[in-house]
């Protein structure tokens, strides 16, 4: 038993509450060393009376380390616990304080989780679980209200570059909101929509404007009121990190230099404001200087930013926001905006941009969910770029898996392309091979996937601007085939509760040096496989399948056979199944 590699700390990741009568353990080790573990937990004072032995089951694993979790219920909100470890005949008893070989019988020296606070408890949205998600870039979606265009518009559907604009607005979107319900889609993310002078709308000028050649603020509530009428919700995009050169704060401290009252909502290092070799004399978004980055410890910039928060949350009746470039903004303020929108709407969903492991931002105190960009860069390593195989890729995702709590992961905002990278069926160099098997596991996973506007109709394109080309919606040009598959897709998601969050996640097989991957997703009810076979070769695939019968439940090729209790399908080049079984009771 290599005890260096045994991890735990009664807090984060490791010991959270996962609602107001449950409290999570987990606990690391080394890969493949031990065999059993258990929690010895109990209430600190009332120890003999509430003693009790806990199984921490594996959940998940990565290269180097397996994940122990198990759950418990404090009669009264209080926990003291230590873990017994066991390796075949070695067990040895961890506390906080050491391991030791002998029972411990002094609750003074074990973890404590010393209360569960019902208010404090993250609870992230619950309609969440059960969203799909549609990115939509207002410019390009579609145009519905010409009068309103900007000057020297250019034909839908044009060459996009950084600074062209073709018409896109809010009432486009309200014209296809049928499309998108005959999709399947339940919520949209919107990037910027407020006043601002490029099409991306990154650049803020009046966070309480719709930009004009969007709309305006009745726009917007039609809008809603539309989405919500449809059950769809509605996310926009926040930019707190950095305003615009046109924010007028901004345009003030420009013009008055020192003498501006404004100022300090800046991060200024000189006068007046300019660019000394490439690098603006204040600090910006990247090294951008139409991007001037805000203080937002400024108690002046604080106050009205959260009152932008709290309007478009209340007053229009919007369902959450996005944040952008959210980990360089600091942790106070987003503890100061949480609390604000979600008084204004304590189902609101915040999500945070952020590309990394974002641990430190979903601990209940900031926001639900991080945009899964690790995730993403994992799918796509796997289906698409051929970067890992399919031990690689379970340990990328079983990783993943270990650093949040249970309920961030099941809300996690899951991507495979978004207006910041090439788009999906670009990075498969057009093979939709490629991209059904990355969208099959994104639909099949925990959290909620989002699909980038017309992806599901074959759009393709590089880096920015050309995965940001207008939406196309002459079906005679689009991939109508690859619409129906989407559309089956979010069908199946839909209708079974084990591939959304209330379904467990374990890889059955996942070989090192292969290109066959089996997930299983779990609920009460149900057990669902789903496999998949990233290799030009066909593939064979055994597994254990009991004694219950099993049904097809997606489009595929691929062959099945039921032996002496053994499943073996026979899956095509790039092939994939999903089988599904009434949840036996052995399971």
């Amino acid at each position: 038993m290599l005890l260096e590699a045994i991890f735990h700390q009664p807090k984060r990741n490791w010991a959270y509450a996962y609602d107001k009568d449950t409290i999570r353990l987990r606990l690391r080790a080394k890969k493949n060393d031990l065999t059993e573990v258990y929690a010895l937990t109990g209430d600190k004072y009332a120890w003999e009376e509430t003693r009790n032995i806990v199984p921490l089951t594996k959940f998940t694993s990565d290269s180097m380390f397996d994940y122990y979790e198990g759950e418990v219920k404090p009669p009264y909100r209080r926990l003291k616990y230590a873990f017994l470890l066991k390796s075949g005949d070695e067990q040895i008893w961890m506390t906080e304080t050491d391991f030791q070989e002998e029972e411990p019988d002094d609750p003074g020296r074990m973890f404590q989780f010393p209360y569960i606070h019902a208010g404090a408890v993250f609870t992230p949205p619950a309609w969440v679980k059960d969203a799909v998600f549609y990115q939509i870039f207002p410019e390009r979606f579609a145009n519905g209200n010409p009068a309103i265009n900007p000057e020297k518009v250019e034909p839908w559907g044009g060459e996009p570059t950084p600074f062209n604009f073709f018409g896109g607005d809010l009432q486009g979107v309200m014209d296809h909101l049928d499309y998108l319900s005959e999709l399947g889609i339940n919520a949209i993310y919107f990037t910027p929509i407020f006043e601002a002078t490029t099409n991306h709308k990154y650049d803020t000028e009046d966070y309480l404007r719709v930009d004009r050649h969007f709309g305006d603020a009745d726009t917007v509530k039609r809008l809603v009121k539309l989405c919500h009428e449809r059950g769809i919700r509605v996310l926009l995009d926040a930019v707190f990190n950095h305003s615009g050169k046109t924010f007028a704060p901004f345009l003030d401290v420009q013009k008055h230099g020192a003498a501006s009252k404004y100022k300090d909502w800046f991060h200024i290092h000189e006068f007046p404001l300019t660019v000394k070799d490439g690098i603006p004399t204040y600090e910006t978004f990247g090294f951008e200087p139409h991007m001037p980055k805000l203080n937002t410890e400024n108690p002046d910039v604080k106050a009205y930013l959260l009152e932008v928060a709290e309007y478009w949350i209340k007053e229009i009746g919007t369902d959450g926001w996005r944040l952008d470039v959210a980990d360089e903004v600091d942790n106070a303020f987003w503890r100061d905006f949480r609390r604000v929108v979600k008084a204004a709407n304590p189902e609101a969903y915040i999500l945070g941009e952020i590309w990394n492991e974002s641990s430190s931002w979903l601990q209940g105190d900031q926001f639900d969910a991080a945009m899964n960009y690790p995730f993403t860069a994992a799918v796509n390593a796997f289906f698409v770029e051929d970067k890992m195989h399919a031990e690689q890729f379970a340990h990328a995702i079983g990783r993943q898996l270990s650093r949040y709590p249970l309920q961030a992961s099941e809300v996690a905002f899951n991507l495979l392309d978004s207006h910041d990278t090439p788009r999906l069926l670009t990075l498969c160099e057009g093979d939709q091979r490629k991209m059904k098997l990355a969208a099959l596991f994104q639909f099949s996973y925990m959290g909620a996937p989002c699909i980038y506007y017309g992806d599901e109709i074959g759009l393709d394109g590089e880096h920015d601007p050309w995965c940001r080309k207008c939406m196309e919606w002459d079906e005679a040009k689009q991939d109508r085939e690859l619409l129906s598959f989407y559309q089956k897709l979010i069908a199946l998601r839909h209708a079974h509760p084990a591939l959304r969050a209330e379904g467990t996640v374990r890889f059955l097989q996942a070989r090192a040096g292969g290109s066959q991957l089996v997930m299983e997703r779990k609920s009460d009810t149900e057990r669902i496989l789903v496999l998949f076979n990233r290799s030009e070769e066909t593939a064979i695939v055994e597994l254990e399948a009991g004694d219950q019968p099993w049904t097809e439940l997606f489009e595929s090729n691929h062959r099945t056979a039921l032996n002496n209790g053994v499943l073996a399908i026979e899956l095509p080049a790039y092939g994939y199944a999903v089988m599904r079984t009434e949840l036996a009771e052995q399971y």
